[in-house]
């Protein structure tokens, strides 16, 4: 990912917030039949290794666990992002020269991977996949909700995904480089949107 020092982040504990704020992810490999991605919701498990583990599962009829992969998996991160219209320069208003961008926040993690069928294994992905997405719910279902029978049919149409974090990189782009003038008009204009992705990205871009 191109990361100009402006844009960097690589504080560690903050990498891991924003990946724990990414509810989706895109899980990509290199194969000999060309390069292959999934969207997967991945939980982040930083106990593990000297960077952290990702874990997810992928539908067993998924080619992508089946090809053999070339090199290091990659799974991007995608935070909040919008668009930023040179209107809501000052700068517009004193030269014209200006353009339009996006602003946006990501993460892209590499790593060896490994897809394992392991019941156990599949298990313990699966339960805390669920209990991280329904721990926000005031009645959370749990995976022990459904019948034991259910499940294990369930597990056997999965493979799991384990990849160490073999290099971690960040990066918010929010008109850092601009002028104060220019960052404080983007805030506002973005603040005034009616579109809830805009509002969150208002929200951080500093002052």
């Amino acid at each position: 990912m191109y990361t100009p020092p402006a844009f960097a982040v690589d504080d560690t504990t903050e990498l891991y917030e924003m990946i724990r704020q990414c509810r989706l992810a895109n899980f990509v490999t290199a194969t000999a039949a060309g390069p292959m991605a999934t969207p997967l919701p991945m939980y982040l498990d930083q106990t593990e290794g000297e960077r952290g583990v990702l874990y997810a599962h992928l539908a067993r009829p998924n080619p992508q666990w089946k090809a053999e992969v070339i090199g290091q998996a990659l799974v991007v991160f995608m935070g909040p992002d919008a668009y930023v219209t040179p209107s809501w320069y000052a700068s517009k208003a004193e030269h014209g020269k200006v353009v339009p961008t996006w602003n946006y926040t990501a993460v892209h993690a590499s790593g060896p991977v490994e897809f394992f069928d392991d019941e156990h294994r599949l298990l313990d992905v699966v339960t805390r996949l669920t209990i991280i997405h329904e721990s926000r719910r005031q009645v959370p279902w749990a995976v022990s909700d459904a019948p034991d029978s259910y499940i294990r049919a369930q597990l056997r149409g999965i493979v799991g995904i384990r990849m160490p974090i073999a290099s971690l990189q960040g990066k918010r782009k929010l008109s850092q480089n601009r002028p104060e003038a220019d960052r404080q008009g983007v805030k506002k204009g973005l603040a005034e949107s009616d579109r809830g992705s805009d509002q969150v990205v208002a929200t951080l871009i500093p002052a």
